[in-house]
């Protein structure tokens, strides 16, 4: 297992073992967030915000945990008594899924998702604006068909974005006017995770807004259901098949 540039894995994994976290994202404009930590990803179902709470009782059968982190949405489930399979792309966060009792855990990234049997899983959960692990406009269509195979007729998708518009932070409105220049969708991100002295790989997180959304469900035979808003600027979409 090659750790070296699972920056968000040792990050969840000194979580798990009491010892420092916080977290590091730093976007390829230069600019650079810092955050607590991974606390988030460790919550208790009580302390989830309020829109993945009533999200979450649109889960059904067989599931599909797409970017589990350290496994908070699996073990709730799993409790619940669901048929639950969590992957990421992340070595540490699956050692750490496994080590907090998810019974089913994947090292997998959503790139490599045809490789789930078909016609599987009832529900697909992607917490956390974890739809931005689609990365772009072409990608996200191509995945959400793959997503398409490997789901049951009637199958939910419940993905949480973040509304990229929603801001007056003058640095992300000039990020958006770049993204466009280059060619991008205003709330591409291109990022990459840093922890102690760990560096992870550059990769493409998208954000959108609504409409957006919609826009990159046309022509996959998916549909939005329902929102589910949040008191920021993130939002939960209940997706289905059309």
């Amino acid at each position: 297992m090659n750790t070296d540039k699972d920056a968000y894995g040792q990050e969840i994994w000194s979580y798990l073992n009491k010892e420092a976290s916080y977290e590091i994202v730093e976007r390829d404009d230069g600019y650079i967030c810092i955050s607590s930590g991974a606390q988030a990803y460790f919550q208790d179902f009580k302390d989830w915000p309020r829109h993945q709470k009533e999200a979450i009782n649109f889960s059904k059968g067989k599931v599909l945990d797409i970017g589990a982190g350290a496994g908070r949405v699996s073990l709730y489930l799993q409790k619940k008594g669901f048929d639950i399979t969590a992957i990421d792309n992340s070595p540490l966060a699956i050692k750490v899924c496994k080590k907090r009792g998810v019974k089913k855990a994947e090292l997998l990234p959503i790139e490599e998702i045809s490789k789930l049997k078909p016609n599987t899983f009832d529900t697909v959960i992607m917490f956390g604006n974890n739809f931005g692990l689609f990365g772009n406009f072409k990608k996200a269509k191509n995945l959400l068909g793959r997503l398409y195979k490997i789901t049951t007729k009637n199958a939910f998708i419940i993905a949480e974005s973040n509304n990229p518009y929603k801001t007056n932070n003058p640095v992300h409105l000039l990020y958006h006017k770049l993204n466009k220049k280059r060619g991008r969708m205003p709330g591409q991100l291109k990022i990459r995770v840093r922890f102690e002295n760990y560096t992870g790989n550059w990769f493409d997180y998208l954000l959108v807004s609504k409409e957006e959304m919609r826009n990159i469900l046309k022509g996959t035979g998916w549909k939005i259901k329902k929102f589910i808003n949040s008191k920021k600027s993130s939002y939960i979409a209940i997706i289905g098949k059309t």
